[in-house]
């Protein structure tokens, strides 16, 4: 009986490890005399309630969520970082993480590396702080779906309202009105097959979806000051 219960505390720690957190979830916790941070990574496409295909890489909102909700509660951890390039995915999935970390009480900074394309926009402007590098580039379009749709009003109505939930979202967690992110939406002429708009780092501070130009250092800086702030509140 004991062998079973050492077993399963040794297994208990091999999950908790932070070498195991990076493989299986892409975060890690930092700790250093100006707080303790939990750093997490949504990369490629955001899975929702289909599995995508094994040689794709994405992140997993049913593992997300739970660790979003551990960081909220508890007590030894001060802060979120979360490091973004994505290419987007599923469009309900994505906006449940987005509205799960601006929901947060704790400071909260997200960085674009790379690319935070289309749901990924919703989770890029989520942060209390939000940081972009010069070379990352974000792609705004209307809401895509795949399989079979009914040609039907309601489908088009459906069409519509999913859209605005987004357009609401963007628009309440950022500087960027929601007429002009429809209008970046809907532009014609910066996307050879399709309707949208690919900004990149300069612009998106321009438009207000981004705050700051910044990388590592900056989006960090940024977290432990808002740490200092909200201790000295306290």
């Amino acid at each position: 009986m004991n062998d079973h219960r050492e077993e399963r505390n040794e297994s208990c720690c091999r999950e908790d490890s932070p070498q195991q957190q990076i493989i299986e979830m892409g975060s890690s916790l930092v700790e250093n005399r100006r707080g303790t941070v939990q750093c997490l990574t949504v990369i490629g496409q955001i899975e929702g309630h289909t599995l995508l295909p094994p040689n794709m890489k994405s992140t997993k909102y049913e593992h997300v969520l739970p660790l979003l909700t551990a960081v909220e509660e508890r007590e030894d951890i001060d802060g979120l970082l979360l490091l973004l390039n994505t290419v987007g995915g599923d469009v309900e999935a994505g906006l449940g993480i987005a509205e799960l970390v601006a929901g947060m009480t704790k400071p909260t900074v997200t960085l674009v590396l790379g690319g935070g394309h289309s749901i990924g926009v919703p989770l890029a402007v989520c942060g209390k702080a939000t940081f972009i590098v010069p070379s990352a580039s974000m792609t705004i379009h209307p809401v895509r779906m795949s399989g079979t749709m009914i040609a039907a009003p309601a489908t088009y109505r459906y069409f519509e309202r999913l859209q605005e939930r987004i357009v609401d979202f963007v628009a309440r967690n950022s500087r960027c009105s929601g007429e002009k992110f429809r209008q970046l939406m809907l532009s014609v002429g910066d996307m050879a097959n399709d309707v949208g708009s690919v900004i990149y780092g300069n612009e998106a501070v321009a438009l207000g979806l981004i705050d700051r130009l910044g990388s590592l250092g900056e989006a960090l800086e940024s977290l432990y000051r808002m740490i200092e702030k909200k201790r000295e509140e306290s």
